[in-house]
């Protein structure tokens, strides 16, 4: 699947609740896809989407919230995967939509062939699912919505044919 594909299924069990998107692709799939008002739209700060998800949902305990970041962009702030499970927010939701690649920015490859995200999350106190087909994704969905996080889902995702379709 690629990510577009994984932003359609999720859009149609997040309902209201707030999505901090990563910038590049992640956030242009989303608004074109399911733009509401409380989105936001994480636009020249790459990497901190989890770090502005995690202070939206500390503020907000009662709502849960989602996060949809590339593996791209969690490299680039790899850190705040101990502070959100350090501080164990149970209304965080972060996706990461794993191409091996940086897309946005045309394609360079990321360490996520070597690096697994999943369990350095669940070493720090994430619940991960690790997602490699829809039927993965809209079981997992059902779950989440249960459970206390944070929870990550690590979608892997092939590189999207995103520029020839514009």
């Amino acid at each position: 699947m690629i990510r577009r594909e994984a932003i359609e299924i999720i859009s149609k069990i997040v309902k209201t609740s707030p999505i901090i998107s990563a910038n590049g692709f992640p956030s242009r799939d989303l608004f074109e896809i399911f733009d509401k008002e409380s989105n936001f739209y994480m636009i020249g700060s790459m990497g901190l989407a989890s770090s502005i998800g995690l202070g939206v949902a500390i503020k907000n305990p009662k709502k849960q919230i989602f996060v949809f970041d590339g593996d791209g962009n969690l490299l680039m702030n790899f850190g705040t995967i101990t502070t959100i499970g350090a501080l164990k927010p149970k209304n965080l939701v972060h996706f990461i939509f794993d191409n091996k690649s940086h897309e946005s920015t045309g394609g360079q490859p990321t360490h996520t062939e070597q690096i697994n995200i999943g369990k350095i999350a669940k070493a720090a106190n994430y619940v991960v699912f690790n997602i490699l087909t829809k039927n993965e994704l809209k079981k997992t969905l059902k779950i989440i919505r249960k459970i206390a996080g944070p929870v990550m889902l690590v979608i892997k995702t092939e590189k999207s044919d995103y520029i020839s379709k514009r």
